[in-house]
């Protein structure tokens, strides 16, 4: 199997979600999706739910990646 783009987003995504949740252990005033967002709670929420899919996803595919 390929890499495929939805591959790398969901790998980007879960680095992203990864690298948050390191930053929220050290500071926990320091959330960098709601930094990014802000007041926007829905769009907080929609990036918290990807990031969870993306693991999800990565999860499945992960032992047919690098498979030819």
């Amino acid at each position: 199997m390929k890499f495929k783009t939805l591959d790398a987003i969901a790998l980007v995504l879960v680095i992203i979600g990864g690298l948050n949740w390191l930053l929220v252990a050290i500071s926990p005033d320091y959330n960098l999706v709601t930094m990014l967002f802000g007041s926007m709670a829905w769009l907080v929420s929609t990036v918290y739910v990807l990031v969870g899919l993306s693991a999800i996803y990565l999860i499945v595919v992960w032992p047919k990646l690098g498979r030819n």
